[in-house]
């Protein structure tokens, strides 16, 4: 599970920096999976790894221009680029209306069939491996943050050890993979979890953007391995933060120590914030990190690896 940034900026893009946007890779089932997808999205893509033909699934935050605006280009070009058997999209009220009046007014005609999904708090999309579920946010629009979570995997199965003990292979040995307890011809029984290392524990992520310090953003993000979460502004312009329904560096990190996440990736900058000025990016990493220290920045093209830990491994993690 792999994370690439695409874009960090907030409301209008910079020289260094797009507007929202980050990709998801699910290298296990050669898919990508979108979070937003502002203006440039598509652009930002062609200078990644990011192969626009695995895309298969786009959540959006929330109906603000610089969580949208690429997102028609986006799909007229996965036609284009790839011919995709399908990409479903989800997001808040509006969305598909958006979607279609873009279609109507552009003459835009897909050759491969988009499903948008409305959705609302709760399990919005589930299958054997993965769960992503959605909580409201506190913004000026209804907006939501997504958590992902892959679901747990039985340990490495031991091929030698059950040989040795005269397990004959076949539909035997899925069952044990799958910790199932099977009898034997012989009449033993055998446990399939003996015979199988520590339980992979399955990954979890969190994307919050945007919205002010709220209880349900700490919710959703609850033990996650990665929660990214915007800062858009300072401690300093914490009122700005309140008029806007925008996050300050210190709510992110409040939300991630609140949640015990186990690493927080803050994203959603404001311009303001720029080399040369009073107040720069490098503040409000230390202002979160006063707070909650595993924290740190993201900048476009940014590619973070979720690692995959055992059962074993994640108990020993303090907290």
């Amino acid at each position: 599970m792999q994370i690439t940034f695409l874009g960090t900026s907030s409301g209008v893009p910079t020289r260094s920096r797009n507007v929202s946007s980050i990709a998801l890779r699910l290298p296990q089932r050669a898919e990508t999976w979108l979070f937003d997808c502002g203006e440039g999205t598509q652009h930002q893509i062609l200078r990644s790894d990011i192969k626009i033909s695995q895309i298969t699934r786009i959540f959006v935050t929330h109906m603000h221009g610089d969580h949208t605006y690429g997102l028609m280009g986006l799909l007229a070009s996965c036609g284009l680029a790839g011919n995709p058997s399908r990409i479903d999209v989800y997001g808040p009220p509006k969305l598909d209306e958006y979607l279609r009046a873009c279609g109507r007014y552009s003459q835009t005609h897909f050759s491969y069939p988009i499903k948008v999904h409305t959705v609302q708090p709760g399990i919005v999309f589930k299958d054997s491996e993965f769960t992503v579920s959605c909580e409201a946010l506190t913004h000026r629009v209804p907006a939501f943050g997504y958590r992902v979570e892959e679901n747990d995997r039985p340990g490495r199965f031991d091929v030698e050890r059950a040989a040795a003990l005269g397990i004959p292979s076949g539909p035997l040995y899925g069952k044990l993979k799958r910790g199932e307890v099977v009898t034997l011809p012989d009449g033993r029984r055998i446990n399939g979890a003996d015979l199988c290392g520590e339980t992979q524990v399955g990954r979890k992520f969190v994307y919050c953007t945007d919205t002010v310090f709220c209880e349900n953003a700490i919710a959703l993000a609850l033990g996650a391995d990665v929660l990214v979460h915007e800062a858009t502004f300072a401690h300093q312009d914490a009122e700005l933060a309140y008029q806007r329904l925008h996050s300050t560096s210190t709510m992110a990190a409040q939300v991630a120590s609140e949640a015990q996440v186990k690493r927080l990736i803050m994203t959603h900058f404001s311009p303001r914030y720029a080399p040369g000025n009073a107040i720069e990016l490098d503040d409000l990493l230390q202002e979160a990190r006063s707070i909650f220290p595993n924290t740190s920045m993201a900048y476009d093209f940014l590619v973070h690896e979720i690692p995959r830990r055992n059962a074993e491994a994640l108990a020993a993690i303090p907290g």
